[in-house]
């Protein structure tokens, strides 16, 4: 850096506005783009799914509200404000933020302040003492710092989509968990209430064994039928407390007397969520986004790696006062770069940059169809639970009736003793059976949900805070 004291004041103001000149000039010449022009990848979609399904538009939002469950409602909000992954999803994306933030910098120019003490005892003792203002600028003629600043800026809209995605997976698996649950308390009252019908019945057979009318070997028969009835329960409830524990961490509480108060399945309604077109997911599933802002992050990597094989002009501006002298101190420095030869490791950075776009295509379209697949699946897991369900209900008014007959028989004697063992087992097999099917059916609208983005808001997710992320 070289220190000159001005001859002149009118050469001063002459070196002042040719710098000035070349700063403007320089700043107005940046912004030259070598990024590729960026176009969505082209992926055929079909025009409405298969089977049957509501065209009408999904419609995102707080789905779980048509559950019509209160304390669903409750566990889901508390949830989305107290999950500990999702906390951390929020501060990944003020993380993100910062580093765009950081590398948005390069684009603008540097202010530095300093000050200079300097004192030599040289034939004499003499001393300085300077202030001054040094400003850095590293002009942007091809666009590599915007590239740079844009690709960061893409990346961290990239962490709002995943925390988006760790949303739509978390109101899903608190639903599926909390039905879990409910399902376990009515099997579980099921088996309860099927081993007392047969201890009731066991009491009956002891009485006609001891009247002789029967033989121990009914008895037995029948308390076997009790025990296996019994024996269901402590796997039934270790399954309950299972699901109950992982429903109070994914609601951010400590498992230790956590407890929900549902009624049961029945309480409960099956929405029907319209599933609109295919062409839709693209805006409403978060994964989808996701894949393309990495894709459109890598596109302005390739326009950060053209622009390294080009010249770098920047600029060193320095001012200030000698404070001891009263003389005034400037430096202007401007430097300009070519690489001619660095081994292979630009052509190499461009030729990698390249091909993780092409790469981040193919997950871009592959995203994609995994969706369309997905959406697919739960059309097809309602619709058929639908008709199961309905069976089902069918098969288990047959059973009772079937086993109200055969009680009302083996009492008046008109039928054998092993066609009510047999009654027994069925209807226990086919009320627990219904149940099990109706928690697949409540799941199957919850999977249908989250396979259409959750709780998705079109053209807004983008710019949201990581407090609106984390917090409904």
């Amino acid at each position: 850096m070289s220190v000159t004291t001005l001859p002149t004041r009118s050469a001063r103001r002459a070196l002042h506005l040719s710098v000035l000149l070349l700063l403007v000039g320089a700043m107005t010449l940046g912004g030259c783009s070598m990024v590729p022009e960026y176009r969505r990848p082209d992926l055929p979609l079909a025009q409405q799914w298969d089977g049957t399904a509501d065209p009408s538009p999904a419609g995102g939002g707080q789905w779980w509200l048509q559950f019509h469950s209160a304390e669903l409602d409750a566990l889901i909000d508390r949830g989305l404000t107290s999950n500990y992954t999702l906390k951390a999803a929020a501060s990944r994306i003020d993380e993100a933020r910062a580093s765009a933030q950081v590398v948005g910098a390069g684009q603008y120019p540097a202010l530095n302040l300093g000050g200079n003490f300097q004192r030599q005892n040289n034939y004499g003792t003499t001393q300085k003492r300077s202030v001054f203002a040094e400003a850095t600028y590293e002009v942007d003629f091809w666009g590599k710092q915007r590239a740079a600043a844009d690709s960061a800026d893409a990346l961290a809209k990239a962490t709002v989509f995943d925390a988006h995605i760790l949303r739509m997976s978390l109101g899903a698996s608190i639903a599926d968990s909390y039905f879990q649950v409910l399902s376990l308390e009515d099997r579980l009252r099921l088996a309860q209430s099927i081993a007392d019908d047969a201890r009731q019945v066991l009491q009956l057979v002891e009485v006609q064994a001891s009247q002789g009318a029967v033989s121990n070997l009914e008895v037995e028969q029948q308390r076997n039928a009790m025990q296996t009835f019994e024996a269901a329960m402590p796997a039934l409830r270790q399954q309950r407390d299972l699901a109950l524990y992982q429903l109070a961490v994914l609601v951010g509480a400590q498992p230790q007397g956590f407890h929900v108060q549902g009624n049961g399945l029945d309480a409960l309604q099956v929405p029907h969520p319209a599933s609109g077109l295919p062409i839709g997911l693209v805006r409403q599933r978060p994964d989808i986004q996701a894949a393309e802002a990495r894709l459109v992050s890598a596109n302005f990597d390739v326009g950060v790696a053209r622009a390294a094989f080009l010249p770098n002009l920047s600029l060193d501006l320095l001012g200030g006062i000698d404070t001891i002298a009263g003389g005034k101190i400037w430096s202007a420095i401007g430097t300009l770069s070519q690489p001619v030869f660095a081994g292979g490791q630009l052509k190499g950075q461009l030729h990698f940059d390249q091909a993780h776009v092409e790469e981040l295509t193919a997950s871009y379209r592959e995203s994609i169809i995994e969706a369309l697949q997905d959406v697919e699946t739960q059309l097809s897991a309602a619709r058929e639970l639908d008709k199961s369900y309905a069976l089902n209900q069918s098969a288990v008014a047959s059973a009772r009736e079937a086993a109200r007959l055969a009680q009302v028989r083996y009492r008046l004697g008109s039928t054998d003793f092993q066609t009510l063992l047999i009654v027994e087992r069925t209807q226990y097999q086919a009320e627990d059976t219904l149940l099990q099917v109706h928690l697949q059916h409540l799941q199957a609208a919850v999977g249908l949900f989250r396979a259409l983005g959750g709780d998705f808001a079109p053209n807004t997710l983008a710019s949201l805070s990581p407090a609106q992320v984390a917090y409904p």
